[in-house]
């Protein structure tokens, strides 16, 4: 259900790191919103260097893009944004200055997955009871 695409220079990140800042997202989302870690999809995509701007200069920042379902309530969203934040200084190295966290939201039933509009923060052992 909730989406992390993980958007940097190329080469910025080898393997494990990728794999281990995956884990890290699962584990903090599945936490925090109290959901399945099998729902949490984390996605890299990973640019050439000169496609990659700050300030209108070549940069190398970690932007981290979350979509989540509108209904969790704020201080838990704030401690997703801030626990994703950490984690990923903690396992890529990449200072904080350079890492950017959003979380977005939108109701539920603007996503779908398997074919199902997807449910509500709350409903989901009964969306996955009908599937």
């Amino acid at each position: 259900m909730p989406v992390y695409t993980i958007t940097t220079a190329a080469s910025t990140l080898d393997g494990q790191t990728k794999a281990n800042l995956a884990a890290a997202i699962t584990e903090i989302h599945s936490r925090v919103n109290h959901v399945p870690s099998t729902y949490i999809n984390v996605v890299f995509n990973e640019l050439p260097a000169d496609s990659v701007y700050t300030d209108a200069q070549p940069a190398q920042p970690l932007l981290i893009n979350g979509w989540v379902r509108t209904g969790h309530p704020d201080d838990e969203t704030s401690q997703l944004l801030a626990e994703v934040a950490n984690a990923a200084t903690e396992v890529t190295g990449i200072p904080p200055h350079r890492v950017l966290v959003i979380i977005q939201n939108s109701p539920a039933h603007f996503a779908m997955e398997g074919g199902r509009a997807l449910p509500n923060p709350g409903e989901e052992q009964a969306w996955l009871a009908a599937q």
